[in-house]
């Protein structure tokens, strides 16, 4: 429970490359934080950061906020209102806030479901990446009642350089998370796409970075993904597996929205080739591997 010091107990679920920072900047802020996730020893490496032992759900009851930072909608509603999900057992008053990519309606539904349990509910996808999410310095597109934002406050100043505040209903937030998806996901693939155009004529991938950066063809995921491709390092900081399911859901929401999204559509059909070809796991600059094999072109770090 809270004290008058500010200090919050807090729960965060799913502590991958963006659950991590965004657990350790609440460490960092003086909480107490507790992590739970499929792998063990992420939970372990939480607790040596400061996090607190034991699981979540053993001590739901004394939580203030939970931030659920998993996959997807499926994710984040079982663990939320699953067989083992956490809502039922957290305190009235309490916030969740949720963090994945999901459509605006799924996103109004869990408020609705948490508001029968007296809990609040702050629509709140994510941007920035995992070095942001470590520093605390993440852009977060929130929606929700004042009263949401009044208990999440403590956990958005430790997490979030910036937040946006998109109206007092949920799914706000998830809307300006898809157009955010949208565009980044089309700029990674073109990043990837202009990247080895520029091999078939002759400019090296290092060359191809210094200048454009610095021209008006580049962009914010450009300037963080091309290095990648030209370390020859893919080690995973967001992987092509998030852009199947993420452009999935621009894509779905586009449809029903009767709007016709033929760049997306072209994004989520190299990143879905990418994923067919086992590079799901790898950085999501593994894009460019598509366009090269195509052209028969050879990336840094690989053997003709």
């Amino acid at each position: 429970m809270q004290e008058r010091d500010g200090t919050r107990d807090i729960a965060v679920i799913g502590l991958g490359s963006m659950g991590a920072g965004m657990a350790l900047s609440l460490v960092r802020a003086g909480h107490r934080v507790r992590g739970q996730d499929i792998d063990p020893a992420r939970i372990t490496a939480l607790v040596a950061a400061g996090g607190q032992p034991g699981a979540p759900a053993d001590h739901a009851g004394a939580l203030d906020a939970v931030v659920v930072v998993v996959l997807n909608a499926a994710q984040t509603e079982a663990v939320l209102f699953g067989p083992e999900g956490i809502a039922p057992r957290m305190r009235p008053g309490a916030v969740i806030l949720s963090c994945a990519t999901v459509p605006p309606a799924f996103a109004r539904d869990m408020a609705a479901r948490a508001a029968t349990m007296g809990l609040h509910y702050l629509d709140a996808p994510i941007s920035g990446g995992a070095a942001k999410a470590a520093e605390g310095r993440l852009s977060i597109m929130a929606s929700g009642g004042p009263a949401s934002f009044a208990a999440a406050r403590p956990v958005l100043d430790a997490m979030a350089e910036t937040v946006f505040d998109l109206g007092p209903e949920a799914g706000a937030g998830s809307a300006m998370k898809a157009v955010n998806q949208m565009l980044a996901g089309t700029h990674i693939a073109a990043m990837a796409e202009a990247l080895t155009f520029g091999m078939t004529q002759g400019v090296a991938p290092a060359t191809f970075l210094e200048v454009i950066s610095r021209c008006a063809g580049t962009s914010w995921m450009l300037e963080n993904r091309a290095p990648h491709v030209v370390a020859g390092d893919y080690s995973p900081k967001s992987q092509v597996n998030i852009w199947p399911k993420d452009l999935g859901i621009v894509l779905e929401i586009a449809r029903e929205a009767g709007f016709e999204a033929p760049l997306a559509k072209a994004a989520l059909g190299r990143f879905t080739e990418a994923a067919a070809q086992g590079l799901g796991q790898e950085d999501d600059a593994a894009v460019a591997k598509v366009y090269a094999r195509a052209a028969g072109l050879t990336l840094p770090g690989e053997t003709p």
